[in-house]
């Protein structure tokens, strides 16, 4: 038998999801597109003026927080003629980077941070940056999509003077999809749910709670729903919405996940009492 045989798993990610497919149905599962998480949409308006200010500006620090945000900068430097100026400006300050594609795109520019992360979240990456002195210096923090409150928080505490870079938003998911999703789970029509980014998280219980289903949605993924996570930093966004049983591979990697989710449910039915 197959390690997914009949498993139907909901994809609430936007990227990959026919490569995701694919995996999954070679496992014998039934993949569903259930995106949690609305189109990613580019600030121009403020973009073109934060790289101005950061080849301009002389900043101490540049704190990198994914490796999609890094690319998409780059790419609007160079199309603003400022390409160079851009990598001189990372070789020229302390880099800290999270998550390893942070670090593989800057490798890329030949850059090695100062600074990175112990596990591939902002927790381990404020450990690691916790042990140098960023009082008082002008730092520019990149970001993706989401706020980072822990990092804003240390920021302040430091008395730095940073300078939020967002290349990025998130916005909210169809609520139409959504609430398909939610009435799948409530009635038992899916077996898992993979999870790729934290605002995926957010939006779907966000969704749930105004929906008021927020109880029976929890005790559905701690009895029968598995939830799957592509990474530590996204399954602690789901412990951090209520969300306890979850899977998460050893390599942070999508289809690295649906590979453990298969591994789980492959263990499960070694477990299983024999029925002779």
């Amino acid at each position: 038998m197959k390690k997914l045989a009949g498993k139907r798993i909901a994809l609430v990610g936007q990227r990959k999801n026919e490569e995701l497919s694919k995996i999954i149905e070679n496992l014998g599962g039934i993949p569903l597109i259930r995106p949690a998480q609305g189109t990613v949409i580019l600030d121009d308006s403020n973009i073109e003026s934060d790289l101005k200010a950061l080849v301009t500006g002389s900043f101490d620090w540049m704190i990198c927080t994914t490796g999609i945000g890094m690319d998409t900068l780059y790419n609007i430097a160079g199309k603003m003629g400022y390409e160079q100026e851009f990598i001189e400006v990372l070789r020229k300050v302390n880099v800290a980077a999270r998550g390893y594609k942070t670090v593989n795109f800057l490798k890329r520019l030949g850059i090695t941070p100062v600074v990175r992360d112990d596990d591939g979240s902002t927790a381990g990456l404020l450990r690691q940056l916790a042990v140098h002195d960023l009082k008082g210096c002008r730092v520019a923090l990149q970001l993706h999509g989401d706020p980072a409150p822990m990092l804003i928080q240390w920021l302040d505490e430091q008395g730095c003077d940073y300078r939020e870079i967002l290349p990025y938003k998130h916005v909210p998911p169809n609520p139409e999809v959504m609430e398909q999703l939610i009435t799948e789970i409530l009635n038992g029509d899916i077996d898992a749910v993979n999870f790729t980014s934290r605002p995926q998280a957010r939006f779907f219980m966000s969704y749930v709670r105004e929906k008021g289903v927020e109880q029976d949605i929890l005790k559905a993924f701690a009895d029968n729903v598995i939830a799957v996570a592509v990474g530590r930093v996204t399954a602690q966004a789901l412990k951090e919405e209520g969300i306890e049983r979850i899977v998460v591979p050893e390599y942070e990697r999508m289809g690295s996940a649906i590979i453990a989710l298969a591994q789980y449910y492959h263990e499960k039915r070694g477990l299983a009492p024999s029925s002779h």
